[in-house]
């Protein structure tokens, strides 16, 4: 069934033979064949590698139907756009003249409540306190002066104030063999944060996939600045849940010396240790929710409506 709220549509993995009739996308994959009515589609997004006929692609194309091609990380690799159409153009102009203060109060807040949120989830489960005195103060101050914040660098501040305790409190909750202390980036010395990234990565990608196909622009960033800025923004809400909770899980309990190995500047993650991340992580990352939150983001920027983050 196509969804009935999200004007873009997927087609993911490798194999897909993708063609169509007068009225009818057609997909022809691992023996199942969907049928869907092409008036239903805005984009169409293809990631990983299928077969596409040429004569589906202008019949899209004349039905004023983008195509998306993405390598299976969620890369992006190249739009094909109506002759003419201007929506991706209109769609960065609306994202430039947004209300960034009152969009980077909420991307922040939903940030810090989703990892508080975890965080006490983690307390419940170990039947003893994570936080020591004062922390769960600092954070609910923070929660509270955020709206007054007038200057974007203070919400910032206090964004990565926030995440760096929250980073911290997780490594009283895993076992000391795995040397985690903090979030790191690069280069990764430890192996939770390198597991970190894997799922952080899959995250992206994902989020990649529907900014795109809502057309907006992944660079113009409102919390975080650079390339990929916005896809950034968006996932920050979404990590505590879609991967710190099943990674923390597992990472107590299965993690052994033989999934990775250490060099002298960095972290190396065995193959079979990476293949279990992106099973796991494909559970756990909430493809709908992901879309629905940047379908309601798009709509927000289109109609000046309220923007509220969900995790």
């Amino acid at each position: 069934m196509m969804p009935s709220k999200i004007p873009w549509f997927l087609v993911n993995g490798f194999g897909a033979h993708i063609k169509s009739s007068q009225n009818r996308l057609i997909i022809l994959q691992k023996n199942e064949t969907r049928e869907f009515p092409i008036d239903g589609i805005d984009h169409l997004l293809l990631v990983g590698g299928h077969t596409v006929q040429t004569s589906t692609l202008t019949r899209l194309l004349k039905n004023g139907i983008y195509v998306s091609f993405f390598e299976a990380d969620g890369t992006p690799v190249g739009t094909l756009r109506p002759y003419g159409d201007t929506t991706p153009d209109t769609t960065r102009a609306l994202q430039q003249d947004a209300p960034r203060h009152r969009y980077a109060v909420e991307l922040v807040e939903g940030a810090i409540r989703s990892r508080l949120l975890f965080l006490q989830k983690l307390e419940e489960s170990s039947g003893k306190p994570l936080l020591y005195e004062g922390e769960l103060q600092v954070i609910h101050k923070a929660l509270d002066e955020l709206e007054y914040l007038i200057k974007l660098d203070e919400i910032r501040r206090l964004h990565r104030l926030t995440a760096d305790m929250y980073y911290e409190i997780l490594s009283r909750v895993l076992p000391p063999e795995l040397g985690y202390r903090r979030r790191m980036i690069r280069p990764q010395h430890d192996v939770m944060n390198a597991m970190f990234s894997v799922g952080y990565a899959m995250l992206y990608g994902t989020c990649m996939v529907s900014l795109l196909g809502a057309h907006l622009d992944p660079d113009i960033g409102i919390v975080h600045e650079g390339q990929g800025g916005f896809v950034h923004d968006l996932i920050d809400p979404q990590k505590a849940l879609m991967i710190d909770e099943p990674l923390i899980r597992v990472a107590a309990v299965t993690i052994s010396q033989d999934d990775y190995e250490l060099s002298a500047d960095r972290c190396i993650l065995s193959d079979e240790l990476v293949h279990r991340l992106i099973k796991l992580f494909k559970s756990s990352i909430r493809v709908d929710r992901i879309n629905e939150q940047v379908n309601q983001l798009s709509e927000s920027l289109k109609n000046r409506t309220v923007f509220r983050v969900s995790y």
